[in-house]
């Protein structure tokens, strides 16, 4: 799923595309994608962007006349950008590239400049899209998660403090932080050196600190690198990814440690897994894999050295 770096990528380079340009057609190619009625999604057309925004892992469009696109691509949704055909034979300007559906398409929306294309590689379809009118309405699709690169040191411990879960659980909580999903909490835990597992109200003060102080480095750190891979161009297909070749344990099971050289381990659970380095995080132990530490049962090695 796009995160807090991914999504601020995705909307300066949207910002420099169709701020201040005029939606002419939008076109629904999955009608499940759209979760609204009213207004209708072609009450868009003829109304220009003024603005984009970030609503924890949402993107939302800003239309003159009070009206918002909110878009939640959720883990295998994705944005593509084709710029319009060039000027030919004296002509000003041709209108946006039209081409044939791909069968990951959900919808497109035509400016003149170019065609904004919402797809997503998934059978689950879970990618959405919201027409809303008014603050009132924008603000129901707001999940309450904290900015935390805009969070004092006291309001970060008592937002992690707040209740007693996993650490992991409530970095990725959308009620507690905005914008951080399973792929950085990876990351901030192991520059935190600190247990996935480990739970909030029994973090020593130390230990939050430390947890304060990745989240400031990982996120910003993140975000620059995008905006410089992706400077003055839009990224393509599978370029928004959770698996990097520079991160240091997310999507590296099996792979050395940067910090120490062991293996990354993981647990996996549902669709996801998270991955960790057991020396750096935990003292050496193993987490216990829901499947496969049930499958071993008295065989499952505790210790990274077994």
């Amino acid at each position: 799923m796009p995160e807090l770096p991914d999504i601020v990528t995705y909307i300066e380079a949207l910002d420099a595309r169709v701020t201040g340009r005029v939606l002419r057609l939008v076109r629904v190619v999955s009608p499940f994608v759209l979760r609204t009625f009213d207004p209708p999604i072609d009450a868009l057309e003829g109304h220009a962007v003024t603005s984009l925004s970030r609503l924890g892992k949402r993107i939302v469009l800003h239309f003159d006349g009070d009206l918002y696109l909110v878009i939640h691509l959720m883990i295998a949704g994705r944005l593509r950008w084709e710029d319009a055909a060039p000027a030919t034979g004296g002509a000003k300007k041709r209108g946006p590239v039209r081409r044939g559906r791909s069968k990951i398409e959900l919808a497109s929306l035509q400016f003149d400049n170019g065609l904004l294309t919402l797809t997503e590689a998934s059978d689950k379809k879970r990618a959405s899209m919201h027409v809303v009118r008014g603050e009132a309405g924008l603000r129901a699709h707001d999940p309450g998660g904290a900015d935390v690169l805009a969070m004092s040191p006291a309001a970060f411990t008592a937002a992690v403090r707040r209740e007693n879960h996993t650490i992991k659980r409530v970095l990725t909580d959308p009620r507690v932080f905005s914008g951080i999903g399973n792929a950085y909490s990876d990351e901030i835990l192991h520059a935190a050196r600190l247990s996935p597992l480990a739970h909030s109200q029994k973090l020593t003060d130390d230990e939050i600190e430390r947890l304060f102080g990745a989240v400031q480095a990982i996120l910003p750190i993140w975000t620059a690198r995008l905006r410089d891979h992706f400077a003055g161009r839009f990224p393509g297909p599978g370029e928004i990814t959770a698996f990097r070749p520079d991160f240091a344990v997310h999507g590296k099971f099996g792979k050395p440690c940067p910090a120490c050289g062991k293996k990354v381990q993981r647990i996996r659970y549902a669709d996801n897994e998270t991955n960790y380095c057991a020396v750096c995080q935990t003292g050496g132990r193993r987490l216990a894999d829901r499947s496969m530490s049930r499958l071993l049962k008295e065989d499952w090695p505790r210790e990274v050295e077994e």
